[in-house]
C-alpha cells in the first residue's frame, strides 16, 4: 500500500510540470494540433433575431393588430341575433378565437371610446355594444368597399394571372379578405357576381376566365420606369431593379454593394410571364428563381391596402404561385425590400417604400 502510494506522489510530481499552464500553454503533445474555426451557422432565425427593427413600422402593426381584434369581436357580437348587445361572461370565452393574451372584459375596458359596457336592466348582468360613432365608421368603410368594387376585381384578377395555372383557393382568398379590400360576401358579391371575369370550379377553387394583357404590369415597374427617366439611369441598370429602403443602423459589410448590385441587374421571370413549367432549372438557376419568388411577393403586397400581410398566410399562396423556395428565409435575406415584424405573436411581412392609395385611406382611420 505504502509503495502505490509513493508512486501516485512521484506521478503527480513529474505530472505537473507539464500541465502547468505558464511553461506549456498548449501542453507537450497538442502545441502543433491545429484549432479548426467553427463557422457561424446562418438561419432564419439568426436572421430575425440579428436584424436591424423599424419602430415605426412595429409601432403600425401593433396598432393595427388591436384594430383587428376589435374587428373580430364586432364580428362575433353581430351574428348574434338576439340583440345589439353581448354578455360580458359570453366574451370572455371569445378569448382564444380573436387571439387575446389577456381576458376580454379587460381588454373591452381598456377602449371605453369604443366598447360601451352597461348593466343590464332586467338582467342584472354586464353587458357590451358598440358604440354610435364606431357603427358609422364601419358603414363608412362598408360602403367605401362597395365603391371600389371594380378595382376588388382587378386585384383579384391580377392574382390569377399571376398563378401557374390560373386558379386560386378561394379559402386562401378569404384568409387576406381584408388586406385585398374585398367584401364579407365575396365569392356571391364578387366572383359569382363577375362571371365575364371568374369561373367558380366547385366551391374553393376560382379560375380566370380571360387574361387581360394589358394587366400584366407589375407595380414595380412604375417605380423603374420612374428611376430611367428622372434619374437618368441606364436600362441595364433599373429593367430587374427593386425599390430599396435600409432601416437606420442597418450595418453594411464589404462586398455588400457590390452583391446587391449584381442581384438588381440579375433577370428573372416576372410575375405576369408565362412559362409552361416553372422550376429552378426553367427559371435559370436558383438565384433567378428566388428572385422571381421575391418579385412575386413584392406584387402580393403592392396589391394589399396596407402593404402588409401575415407570413403563415402566403403560405397558401405557394403552390399557385409555384413558390418552392423557402420564404420566410427568403424575405429575411432581403431587409431592403420587405420587413418582417413579430408583433402580436406572428410574422407580419411588410413592403418598404409602397403608398397607399389615397381612396383606401379610410381603413386607417
Amino acid at each position: 500500500m505504502r509503495v502505490l502510494v509513493r508512486f501516485r506522489l512521484t506521478v503527480e510530481h513529474f505530472s505537473l510540470p507539464f500541465t502547468s499552464p505558464q511553461k506549456f500553454p498548449f501542453g507537450p503533445f497538442n502545441s502543433f494540433t491545429q484549432k479548426r474555426f467553427k463557422k457561424p451557422v446562418i438561419s432564419a432565425r439568426t436572421r430575425l433575431e440579428e436584424r436591424v427593427r423599424d419602430p415605426k413600422l412595429d409601432k403600425l402593426i401593433t396598432h393595427l393588430k388591436k384594430l383587428k381584434t376589435i374587428l373580430n369581436l364586432y364580428e362575433l357580437m353581430s351574428n348574434r341575433k338576439r340583440g345589439p348587445f353581448v354578455s360580458v361572461q359570453l366574451m370572455s370565452r371569445w378569448r382564444n378565437i380573436v387571439g387575446l393574451n389577456v381576458g376580454v372584459s379587460a381588454f373591452i375596458r381598456k377602449y371605453p371610446h369604443i366598447f360601451e359596457v352597461f348593466m343590464h336592466p332586467i338582467r342584472r348582468n354586464l353587458c357590451c355594444r358598440i358604440r354610435q360613432k364606431i357603427r358609422v365608421l364601419l358603414r363608412e368603410e362598408e360602403n367605401a368597399v362597395k365603391e371600389l368594387e371594380l378595382e376588388a376585381v382587378l386585384r383579384v384578377e391580377k392574382l390569377l394571372m399571376m398563378s401557374v395555372n390560373g386558379t386560386l383557393h378561394v379559402h386562401a382568398l378569404r384568409l387576406i379578405r381584408r388586406e385585398l379590400g374585398l367584401p364579407a360576401d365575396f365569392r356571391d358579391s364578387i366572383l359569382a357576381k363577375h362571371s365575364a371575369h371568374f369561373r367558380l370550379i366547385g366551391l374553393e377553387v376560382v379560375e380566370l376566365v380571360d387574361r387581360d394583357e394589358n394587366l400584366g404590369v407589375a407595380k414595380v415597374e412604375m417605380w423603374r420606369e420612374k428611376e430611367y427617366r428622372e434619374k437618368w439611369l441606364s436600362e441595364f441598370e433599373t429593367k430587374y431593379a427593386f425599390p430599396t429602403n435600409f432601416p437606420t443602423g442597418f450595418r453594411i459589410e464589404g462586398g455588400f454593394r457590390d452583391k446587391l448590385k449584381n442581384w438588381q441587374r440579375l433577370p428573372y421571370l416576372k410575375p405576369y410571364e408565362r412559362k409552361e413549367v416553372v422550376r429552378v432549372r426553367t427559371c435559370g438557376g436558383v438565384e433567378r428563381f428566388e428572385k422571381r419568388t421575391v418579385g412575386i411577393l413584392h406584387e402580393l403586397l403592392s396589391l394589399t391596402v396596407e402593404k402588409m400581410v401575415e407570413v403563415e398566410r402566403i403560405a397558401h399562396f405557394q403552390r399557385d404561385f409555384a413558390m418552392d423556395a423557402n420564404v420566410r428565409e427568403l424575405l429575411l435575406k432581403h431587409p431592403g425590400i420587405f420587413y418582417i415584424s413579430t408583433k402580436g405573436k406572428c410574422w407580419t411581412l411588410s413592403c418598404k417604400g409602397a403608398e397607399v392609395p389615397e381612396k383606401l385611406e379610410l381603413r386607417r382611420k
